[in-house]
This record gives C-alpha cells, sequence and structure tokens, in this order.
C-alpha cells in the first residue's frame, strides 16, 4: 500500500500504522490501574441487593424490617421507592428497576440496603423476609408463547437439489465472563442530581435510562467512565447504576456498589442459547442451490438487545456464501432463564456453528474438501446476501481460504513430552487414545449498528500550547473497556494534526453521545469522529504549522459528529433489505488432539486469516483478534453457563471454565487490508468476526479426530469418549 507524506508523518509521531503503546498498559500490568471496583470517596456508604430465589414467582409480602433494625444499616429500598419510572430497557422497558409484584428469573433485584460496611449491607439484604408464591416456570424456549421478535428471509423459490444435507444444532449459554465485576459509585450533588461513575460500554444510554427511572432530566444525571476490567456486551445493559443512585439520592451521601463473581452472573446479560434446524441442497460438484433454516433464540426474561440478536442471526444466517435460494426464520423468545443479551459477534455467533458444520457435512456428501466445498461458495464483492444486500467492498474469501490452507501445519505428535497430550499433565495418558483432526470455520460478521439504527460518535478537539509546545486533547464518550480505543483516537490526532503531544480525556456525559463500544464500531465511528473534528481544527490552522497557527490564533476547538452511511430495517415479511453498512470476514483453521478414552481435547493450534482494511494498531488488532479467537475456542470446547428448570448451577469460575494461557495454542495469523471505500481511513471493524469462526474450526476438528457428529457446543468429554 502506498503511503502519503501525512501517512508516513503520522507513523513517525506513533500515528496510524505504529504499535503505539497503550497509555494505560504499565499501569495494568503492575496492578496500579484504578477500575470502578478501587473507586472510594470519604463517607461513602455501601449498598447490595437482595435476588430473587426463584426464576418465576409472584411477590405476596416484603418485610424489611429485619433488615432496618440492624445495627450500621442506612436504608433499604424497595419498588415503592423507586422516585421515575419502575421500567427501563435498552429497546424496551420492560425490565423493573426493583421487582414490583413478580419475578421473572433466578436473580432478580428485589430489594436495596445501603450500610456502613459492605458485609453489613450483605447481611441485612439477606435479613429481608419476602413472601413468594412459586409458579410454574416456562424454561424450554421451545414452549414459550411470549415472542420478542420473528425474523423471516426469504429469496428465491427453488428447493430441490441433488445433494441434500440436514442437521439439528444447539449452542449453549455463554458468559462474558470479564475479570472485572460490575461496580460503579453514586455521588449526590448540590443542584439534586447525581454524578455516576461507572464502569460501562454506554454512557449516554444509561444515562438516559437512569434519569427517567430517578425521576430527573438528563442534563443532572451525570456519567464517568471508570476503569472497565473487560466487557464483551454484558456492560450494555444497567446492572447496579440506578440502584446506586437511587441510595445517593436517599441517604444524601455517597453510595458504591461492588458485585463479587457470583452476584455478577447474575447481574448482567448472557449470549442467548441457540436451536437450529438448518437443510442445505446442493448440486452434485458442491454448488449451493438452497438454504434452509429455523434458529430459536432464548432471550430469557427480558427484551435487552434481542431485537438485533434475531436481526443479525436472519441477515447472516446462511453465511458468506452465495446462495440463490433461502427461506430463513429467525425467532427470540422470552422465558424465566437469566436474560441474554449483547456478546460479542451476537447472533452471527449461534448461526455460523450451524452453517459451518453443515458445510462439512455438504463436503462429505459431494467428496470435497472442507476447503473447497466453501472456496465454490464464497462470496466476493458485488455478491448478494440473503437479505439482497450487495457486498460493494472488498471480500476475498476465497484468497482468505487459499491462504490459510497453505499455512504448514504443526508437526506430527511425537509423544515424547506428556505435558503436550491432551490430559498429558495429569499423566492421564502415554498417547494410546489420542487421535488429531484438522478443522475449518468461516464467518461474517456486520460491523457497526444495523438496520437504520441512528449510528453516529461525537467528538470534541482542542488544540493549544502548553508550555510552549503544542497540545491536543481529544474528548468523546467512547468508552475504553480494553479494546484500545484510547490510543486508537490518540493515534488519529498525530497523524491528522501533526503534534505528538495528544491526551485523551476521560469519557463522559459532558460531550456528545459516542454509542455503545459494541459492534467492533468504535475505531469506524469514533474514528470518524475524532479525524473529522481534527480536520476542522487543521482546516483553522491555515497551513500554518500547529505551534506556529497557536502562537497566532490562541486555542483552537471543534466539535463534529461522525455518521456512517445509511442502513436499512429488514422487511418483515420477506426479510430483504440493505441492513447492515460493513461486513468483515474471518476464516480459521484448527489442529485438536483428542484422547477417545477419556474425552480429552487439547487445541494444537490455531491460524486464522482475517481482513481488516487498513491497520491502525497493528499489536492491538493482533490482540483483539487472539482474544476473539480464545473467546471462540472457551464455546466450543467448555464455556457454558449450566442452567435448569431456570436455576444458574454454576456461577463461579469454579465451575464456569474459561480459557486460561495454557489452553490457548500458538497461532499463526495473517492479516489483510483490502481498504474499505466507505470507511474511516478504509478500515474494517476487527475485533468480533473471529470470534465467531474460531467455534467450529475447533468443533470441526474434534468431529476429524473422532469421526461423530457432535452437534452442540461446548462439547463436553462424555460427547466424545469413545465406547470400546
Amino acid at each position: 500500500m502506498t503511503q502519503t507524506a501525512d501517512e508516513r508523518a503520522g507513523e513517525i509521531l506513533h500515528g496510524i500504522g505504529a504499535s503505539a503503546r497503550r497509555p494505560d498498559a504499565t499501569l495494568k500490568v503492575t496492578g496500579e490501574f484504578a477500575y470502578a471496583s478501587d473507586l472510594w470517596l470519604e463517607g461513602m456508604v455501601w449498598g447490595a441487593t437482595l435476588r430473587s430465589p426463584h426464576p418465576s414467582a409472584w411477590i405476596r409480602s416484603i418485610d424489611v424490617g429485619p433488615a432496618l433494625r440492624m445495627p450500621g444499616v442506612r436504608a433499604v429500598l424497595t419498588h415503592e421507592d423507586v422516585p421515575g419510572e419502575k421500567y427501563f430497557g435498552l429497546d424496551h422497558k420492560d425490565q423493573p428497576v426493583l421487582a414490583v409484584d413478580e419475578v421473572r428469573y433466578q436473580g432478580e433485584p428485589v430489594a436495596l440496603v445501603a450500610a456502613d460496611h459492605p458485609e453489613t449491607a450483605r447481611r441485612a439484604a439477606a435479613a429481608i423476609e419476602v413472601g413468594y408464591e412459586v409458579r410454574p416456570a416456562v424454561t424450554d424456549p421451545r414452549e414459550s408463547q411470549r415472542f420478542v421478535r420473528h425474523q423471516p428471509v426469504r429469496r428465491g423459490d427453488t428447493f430441490e437439489a441433488e445433494v441434500v444435507v440436514r442437521g439439528e444444532y444447539e449452542v449453549g449459554m455463554q458468559d462474558q465472563a470479564f475479570l472485572g465485576p460490575e461496580a460503579g459509585l453514586a455521588v449526590p450533588a448540590e443542584d439534586g442530581g447525581v454524578d455516576l461513575f461507572i464502569a460501562t460500554q454506554w454512557l449516554h444510554v444509561d444515562r438516559d435510562q437512569l434519569a427517567p427511572c430517578l425521576g430527573l432530566p438528563p442534563e443532572k444525571v451525570r456519567l464517568t467512565l471508570s476503569g472497565v476490567g473487560g466487557a464483551f456486551g454484558a456492560r450494555e445493559d444497567l446492572s447496579m447504576q440506578i440502584h446506586a443512585c437511587m441510595l445517593a439520592l436517599r441517604l444524601n451521601r455517597p453510595v458504591k456498589i461492588s458485585y463479587g463473581r457470583e452476584e455478577s452472573f447474575f447481574g448482567h446479560v448472557h449470549r442467548h442459547p441457540a436451536r437450529m434446524r438448518y437443510e442445505h441442497g446442493a448440486t452434485r460438484d458442491g454448488r449451493l442451490v438452497y438454504v434452509k433454516a429455523d434458529i430459536l433464540l432464548d432471550g430469557g426474561a427480558y427484551c435487552s438487545s434481542s431485537l438485533a440478536v434475531v436481526g443479525n442471526a436472519a441477515s447472516l444466517g446462511v453465511g458468506p456464501y452465495e446462495v440463490p435460494n433461502v427461506h430463513v426464520d429467525a425467532t427470540g423468545v422470552y422465558t424465566n432463564n437469566p436474560p441474554c443479551g449483547a456478546m460479542r459477534g451476537f447472533g452471527a455467533v449461534q448461526a455460523c456453528y450451524a452453517y459451518e458444520s453443515q458445510m462439512d457435512l455438504l463436503a462429505q456428501a459431494c467428496g470435497l474438501s472442507p476447503v473447497e466445498i466453501r472456496m465454490r461458495n464464497a462470496v466476493s464483492q458485488g455478491s448478494r446476501l440473503a437479505t439482497g444486500q450487495v457486498i460493494d467492498a472488498p471480500a476475498p474469501l476465497a484468497d482468505m481460504l487459499k491462504r490459510l490452507e497453505s499455512m504448514p501445519l504443526p508437526p506430527e505428535r511425537t509423544d515424547a513430552d506428556l505435558r503436550s497430550l491432551p490430559g498429558g499433565v495429569s499423566q492421564t495418558t502415554h498417547g494410546e487414545s489420542v487421535r488429531r483432526g484438522v478443522g475449518y470455520g468461516v464467518g461474517i460478521k456486520n460491523i457497526c449498528f444495523s438496520e437504520g439504527f441512528d449510528d453516529y460518535s461525537t467528538a470534541r478537539v482542542r488544540a493549544e500550547l502548553v508550555g510552549g509546545e503544542p497540545h491536543v486533547t481529544v474528548h468523546t464518550a467512547a468508552a475504553e473497556v480494553g479494546q484500545g480505543l484510547v490510543t486508537v483516537q490518540a493515534q488519529i490526532a498525530r497523524t491528522e494534526l501533526g503534534v505528538a503531544n495528544v491526551t485523551v480525556a476521560t469519557a463522559d456525559t459532558s460531550v456528545g453521545s459516542a454509542g455503545s463500544s459494541s459492534a467492533s464500531r468504535q475505531s469506524y465511528v469514533t474514528g470518524g469522529a475524532v479525524r473529522a473534528a481534527c480536520q476542522a481544527v487543521r482546516e483553522r490552522f491555515q497551513g500554518l504549522p500547529a505551534k506556529e497557527a497557536l502562537e497566532r490564533f490562541g486555542p483552537i476547538e471543534e466539535t463534529r459528529e461522525y455518521r456512517h452511511r445509511p442502513t436499512y430495517p429488514l422487511d418483515p415479511v420477506t426479510g430483504q433489505g440493505d441492513s447492515h453498512t460493513q461486513l468483515a470476514l474471518c476464516v480459521h483453521r484448527a489442529v485438536v488432539d483428542v484422547d477417545v478414552e477419556l474425552g480429552l481435547a487439547k487445541v494444537v493450534e490455531l491460524a486464522a486469516v482475517q481482513d481488516v482494511g487498513r491497520i491502525l494498531n497493528p499489536q492491538a488488532l493482533e490482540g483483539q483478534i487472539h482474544g476473539g479467537t480464545a473467546q471462540g475456542l472457551g464455546l466450543a470446547l467448555m464455556e457454558e453457563i449450566q442452567v435448569r428448570d431456570g436455576r444458574v448451577l454454576n456461577p463461579s469460575f469454579t465451575d464456569y471454565l474459561i480459557p486460561t494461557i495454557l489452553d490457548m495454542p500458538p497461532m499463526k495469523l495473517e492479516i489483510l487490508e483490502n481498504a474499505d471505500p466507505a470507511a474511516p481511513y478504509g478500515l474494517r471493524g476487527a475485533g468480533e468476526p473471529p470470534t465467531l469462526s474460531s467455534t467450529p474450526a475447533v468443533a470441526a476438528a474434534v468431529r476429524a479426530a473422532t469421526g461423530l457428529r457432535l452437534t452442540r457446543v461446548p462439547i463436553r468429554p462424555e460427547d466424545i469418549a469413545l465406547s470400546e
């Protein structure tokens, strides 16, 4: 790629294209970084939440007296104490601040306590006496009669083919498992409002849900981003925000709420479990003729972001393949299971596991390799999705698959070092029952918000002289949740303004909305806003170098909004429409060793090829792809919230297993740059796509090693242990 002089200068200044160091990196590595759970203020008290033990029940009585009589307890609140609206929600206000007359899931908040000590607050919450009338819970999504959304996709009318394969697939409930549980500090203000310091993904939407429930105008509810210990979608929804503010306003003193790990499992949404039926029809040489799919998503007790999840599952439900005839039905339903909402790759992850499993079946039926069947049907620039939308940017999927297949495989297993075998660290095997498999996975993910959402970001950029040298401050409300956005904003400012000294101000609601740190959108949308604001500042330099311009004109400040091109809702009957602004592709190859006697699996190597349009920060980008891949590996082999009759059985990291450094294998990675002409710098959102394709790749490798169908993830040991 040919660089301009400005781009080369930007790299010298640690601008776009450089692996600029994260400003918070050293503090996080040394343990000195201040997360939301570290917040502290003189005179603060602690909040705690009483949660329902039942997935479905009427509330017949609440007696707060035992809690109020405990020494050190300052307040006990129920739904009767909510000062404003009693319901909130991301897309639909169906979730109560505190349960009113019923509970719809285990863990639903029922009452709040504030006390001088966190342990006192927890004991007081446990002392509240609630009279429940337990009722039958709807926990099987197939039995639910309450629908969040049904989205069909219809295209073509030919549903007969020479080769037909069918399958039923299931994806379990995955948790985002961020390492920093929910926490925040609410501080009452002199104007009758409240200042909330919070770990979140979406400051302005938090505020817009908070204010009506607190009975306050939005300008009196001010949010400042505090250190976020990971997010992955779970912090899009409110957790303790309203509760802390209610207590602070009632007591007129600061209130801190910080969840422990178990409460965190109940305090946020999870990935939608899915049940899917697929039918693929093709010619004998493997060309797709049609795809039929029925995708059922369990949204749990409340809506959250299920509307968008269903839309993604429907529009991307056949994958990045050219299919002339499509009959897809995606449905989200309410149950009495834990609420489900945003998680990395939402909607697309579930569908990807199913359609990629089908592509492997089709390859076998047609006598083709897993790579060849995908290459014969791969989309490219100019292809139409199942929704009729034309892919109008580079989409070199066939080339990506060729590159992936050509990567050298890891050396053959020697069994010389038992530690390299599944279970070998525990000396459970000498390799006699270990078999190796190789599998492939392909995924397509929408970038930015879709279906007509007014998706924009705001940036304020100020240039001034500090100590006689140019200094730039970038201020947005975009949440840094660990993805490196603070670094990228500074890189953009250095590139556009040629100024090395850049500070990114703490995100808060005193600047216009930046939208959510989700949908792989912040580099695109907030990056676009920062770029536009910087360009406006540069225009006011009037062609002078920054220092000379600031000496002559004084401080220069500009604010700009950036919107991507418009998108449109899917037709409710046909599912046709240009619903997405950008699409991203990633392909994975997994090599897995499986002990078929013990049912143990060890991922030996993962390889990936991803097209990112334009690399903004090479090191940060690789980290995002590695991280997304690890989450896909977790879904394939170990991660599942186990829910029985609406009750969570494993709300801890003892029993909910996530990949550790010992589970994550070496990774080969090739990153392509085919610029998207509609995007800032030509970039393509990169954080979510690897989460899609890594799961089916690992599952396919386990199938190849065992010869089993394996239609559910995560794959459990009992699923793969072969009986003699």
